[in-house]
């Protein structure tokens, strides 16, 4: 065997870790996972590449570009794939568990201190540095995912096209996202056509156990849908806990593109469709995700949370509450679960797919418009008290209302745009002096 041939082997080898140490480390990362995703990938590569050595760089980046295929949170379901490949799916429920839980546990202390004391001067002003902040980190994912995305004229028209079809006609997300899709994968068929005069059909791998990836998502897919389907038989549709367990199972299908893409999707019918929160509430929800461990789209926690407190039923506000951001974590997060356990045995057949490849890359290219949209919508909401709505091209364009301009919050965004674009601080530092100053502002 050549010498190159036998390193790559060693490289590719998965080492013999000790489940209880694999676990501490597991929830090490569940405890520092600030930063959303890039901060929570970079903390995964420092411990898991270069300190303890248990996956090569080849082996992480491979796992980490089959996660950017999936809808869900990739950072979550890269923890979720290593853990299996280190020990299979004890070891993967083990690391995505963790990731997820210590956000889920604040993000609920969080939800209840904001629902009974929110109108004190001191949270009203916390809340009003933090949606400074939140308008600047979004902005900046928006360059940063356009600078990756956007590099020719057919991206930049799917990205204006999610933009409009969100900001004027109200276009529901899933449908943004499977149209860019389509074009995208359309493209691709051009243009292997136009290159080898064929379709690039990947050979499917033999050796994927089928028996296997059925189990995978018989198990998993009744975890996932069970309770959705129990509340409806019991509860009926107009129910507020089946109306979280369909919205987020729906969700969790179309979650393409980060959270920041999806938190589009989920504002527009969080706050207009079923009236849960007001647009301010959704903005202060973004704001204790950003503030926590954890994915981003832990959010959707503070979303069921709030729902299930103004309509608890026959139960007590506080139970209702909790068992309502339970039950939207569940539904958001166990389909992660299933597409690492089921797809793993064919990531080689996905990631080679050029077809699907396309496909993403013209998602990737509508969720700039779908965030620039969301960017917009929560500056109009934290920076202006009001809003008018006008008839406009078959669409309804809502802008804000001068007189109703917040020169404070104003103050604070350019503050947080000096400290993220100029000065370079770090997401902590931003939300920490935007926070404080909000509270000094409403408290003097």
């Amino acid at each position: 065997m050549h010498l190159n041939e036998q390193a790559r082997l060693n490289a590719e080898s998965t080492p013999n870790v000790n489940l209880r140490e694999a676990t501490l480390v597991w929830a090490k990362i569940g405890l520092l996972g600030f930063g959303g995703p890039a901060g929570q990938i970079a903390l995964m590569h420092r411990i898991l590449v270069e300190e303890k050595c248990w996956i090569s760089e080849t082996r992480f980046l491979h796992a980490l570009n089959f996660c950017m295929l999936l809808p869900g949170p990739e950072a979550q379901q890269l923890a979720t794939y290593v853990g299996w490949m280190l020990h299979k799916i004890r070891g993967g429920l083990i690391a995505g568990t963790l990731f997820i839980l210590p956000g889920f546990i604040v993000i609920l202390c969080l939800s209840y201190l904001y629902v009974t004391s929110g109108n004190l001067p001191v949270i009203q002003g916390l809340f009003a540095g933090l949606k400074a902040a939140v308008i600047v980190i979004v902005l900046q994912a928006i360059i940063r995912i356009g600078r990756r995305s956007l590099h020719t004229a057919g991206a930049m028209a799917l990205a204006v096209s999610a933009f409009l079809a969100m900001f004027l006609w109200q276009v529901p997300f899933p449908w943004v996202i499977l149209l860019a899709a389509t074009a995208g994968g359309l493209a691709s068929r051009v243009s292997v056509g136009a290159a080898v005069g064929k379709r690039e059909e990947p050979e499917v791998m033999r050796s994927a156990d089928a028996a296997y990836v059925f189990r995978c998502v018989a198990i998993f897919g009744a975890l996932w849908l069970a309770p959705t389907v129990l509340l409806l038989v019991t509860l009926g549709p107009d129910n507020v806990f089946t109306a979280i367990g369909g919205f987020f199972s729906k969700m969790a299908v179309v979650t393409f593109g980060g959270a920041y893409a999806v938190l589009a999707y989920v504002s527009q019918e969080a706050v207009l469709t079923y009236n849960w929160l007001s647009p301010g509430e959704m903005i202060d929800g973004l704001a204790l995700a950003e503030t926590t461990p954890g994915p981003l789209i832990l959010v959707t926690e503070f979303v069921g949370f709030v729902a299930a407190w103004r309509s608890p039923g026959t139960l007590s506000p506080g139970l209702a509450a909790v068992l309502g951001g339970a039950l939207t974590t569940w539904v958001t997060f166990v389909p992660s679960f299933l597409w690492i356990f089921a797809g793993a045995p064919y990531i080689e057949r996905l990631r080679h797919n050029r077809a699907l490849a396309s496909a993403l890359a013209g998602v990737t290219a509508a969720v700039v418009g779908v965030i620039l949209h969301l960017a917009l919508w929560f500056s109009t909401h934290a920076l202006f008290s009001a809003t008018a709505r006008f008839r406009f091209a078959g669409g309804v364009l809502e802008l804000p209302v001068a007189t109703s301009f917040q020169t404070s919050s104003v103050l604070m965004t350019l503050i947080a745009a000096v400290l993220t674009f100029r000065l370079g601080a770090s997401l902590l530092t931003t939300l920490t002096v935007t926070g404080a100053l909000g509270v000094a502002t409403y408290v003097l």
